[in-house]
């Protein structure tokens, strides 16, 4: 039986009532930094971004959902992080072959093929896993906030087995090697972290926590750190 990565991301979870991010490089500015940027420059303008955003009720049930049709192995590994690049890593570390991914975006490269030739980024970790040869299938849900479509990638569609699914109509049964959990800080809001690590620890399995650093979210900002947020 070929072995199986299990991947979420944290922004599957996360929706606004006007926000959606582009595409950001992963870094402390990007991860901390431009939250408070984004919270300053709302607030000139009235508005509490904190409000803006919420998180999905789904993620209560998220692994009583899984358990139907996902059974994990006696030895599973399950890995934390904040980058989703770290998905390549560990699907060739646990010689994964099939890909299940939860998320918000699909990872498979945004920009055409070129975007492949890249080094593996939290924005193409998938398609380059397939580019190479790593893994033969990959399977993408969609969160239901995402802004994505299939179609997007129908460049990658036509040459690799990427099915699009949805978990209220699969009718298969998959064991699961290892287990990635990425926070994705650069588009979840810091003040959802304590949620977060619910969202972890409700698994209800050991895990390795591995380059997530603490956000420690506090809106009563000096007038210096304002301005450096602002240069953010």
């Amino acid at each position: 039986m070929e072995k199986c990565l299990l991947s979420i991301d944290w922004d599957y979870f996360i929706y606004s009532s006007k926000y959606n991010w582009g595409f950001y490089s992963e870094n402390k500015k990007t991860m901390i930094d431009l939250w408070y940027k984004r919270y300053i420059q709302a607030k000139a303008q009235g508005e509490d971004i904190q409000k803006a955003f919420h998180v999905s009720s789904e993620a209560a049930r998220f692994w009583d959902k899984i358990a139907v049709c996902f059974k994990f192995a006696k030895d599973i590994k399950v890995y934390v992080s904040d980058s989703h690049a770290m998905s390549y890593q560990i699907a060739n570390e646990n010689n994964c072959k099939t890909v299940y991914l939860f998320d918000s975006h699909s990872d498979l490269g945004y920009g055409g093929p070129y975007s492949l030739d890249l080094e593996v980024n939290c924005s193409n970790w998938l398609g380059k896993l397939l580019k190479d040869g790593h893994i033969k299938e990959a399977n993408i849900f969609y969160s239901p906030y995402t802004a994505e479509k299939p179609e997007y990638f129908e460049w990658l569609n036509s040459i690799y087995k990427i099915r699009y699914r949805d978990l209220k109509y699969l009718d298969e049964y998959i064991y699961v090697s290892a287990i990635h959990i990425c926070r994705s800080g650069t588009w979840t809001p810091p003040w959802f972290d304590d949620k977060f690590t619910q969202f972890i620890e409700a698994l209800g399995l050991q895990y390795e926590m591995v380059n997530c650093p603490e956000r420690n979210w506090d809106t009563n900002i000096s007038l210096s750190d304002r301005i450096n947020y602002l240069l953010a």
